[in-house]
């Protein structure tokens, strides 16, 4: 029986060159318009952290500072733990090239215990996500491609029409379907377009600064969404001189809230 690695377990595949040290090679199956996905990249943090030797729990923070893109080619990530406690654990991450430091880290890696629980946050209206047409995104986008996307609301625009919102909301999963995992999940939180695209009813320059995801389920809650639709929602708070920020949720079909984000974009109008 022969066995198909996926797609995103290739671009985030890692090579280990030491305690603390690896090795990864970008896939034009996630370029971005300049560089790769900066979800990938995020995937690959967390994915070089979990196969640390050291590292105990599972993740509950992570921020990515994209300092400069990423060329195409192999790149380095240096993991090193700043603290471990007795049920947390930080994370300092680097990702070099030959040219320089690209990306830095932090997270947090935790275990997780029995307590009260509540969400706050409501999940959105929504359409089940086979009712809804599968979007062909436009322009050479090629990691856009590797998602399943149903846009409820706020697709990409394509008549040069601005909006008054910023807010998209879509059901989406890896294409082709994967089990989901937390470096799935981490990618995930950086699947939408930037919100001034929307705002202004075109693509301008753009990209994020930082990027930060809180996981709210453990792995047994995640390992339950299996390779299901998720429901993706954003939207900008404020736009000013060449930066906007974003939040972001992504909830499970039956209402599991799996993970929130925030992450602040430079752009040029």
């Amino acid at each position: 029986m022969t066995t198909t690695t996926h797609p995103f377990d290739t671009a985030i595949s890692l090579s280990d060159k030491g305690i603390g040290t690896s090795t990864g090679r970008t896939t034009p199956e996630y370029a971005n318009m300049v560089g790769p996905f900066g979800g990938v990249t995020a995937a690959a943090i967390v994915r070089a952290i979990a196969e640390h030797p050291d590292r105990i729990g599972e993740p509950v923070a992570l921020t990515v500072n994209y300092l400069a893109p990423v060329t195409d080619g192999t790149f380095d990530i240096a993991v090193r733990a700043a603290r471990t406690n007795r049920t947390n654990q930080h994370w300092i991450a680097e990702v070099s090239q030959d040219h320089g430091v690209t990306t830095t880290a932090t997270a947090v890696f935790g275990i997780r215990r029995d307590a009260w629980s509540d969400t706050e946050l409501t999940m959105p209206d929504a359409p089940d996500p086979e009712s809804i047409a599968h979007t062909t995104v436009p322009g050479p986008v090629p990691w856009m491609r590797n998602y399943d996307m149903h846009y409820i609301e706020g697709g990409v625009p394509t008549d040069a029409a601005e909006s008054s919102s910023s807010t998209t909301t879509l059901w989406v999963r890896q294409r082709p379907a994967r089990a989901l995992d937390f470096a799935a999940l981490s990618a995930l939180t950086d699947v939408f377009y930037p919100r001034v695209f929307l705002r202004r009813g075109r693509m301008l320059p753009a990209g994020t600064i930082s990027l930060t995801t809180y996981f709210h389920v453990d792995g047994t809650e995640l390992a339950e969404q299996g390779s299901d639709y998720v429901l993706a929602t954003a939207h900008a708070q404020r736009f000013a001189r060449g930066y906007f920020d974003q939040t972001a949720q992504i909830w499970g079909r039956t209402g599991t809230l799996l993970a929130t984000s925030h992450q602040i974009v430079y752009y040029k109008d």
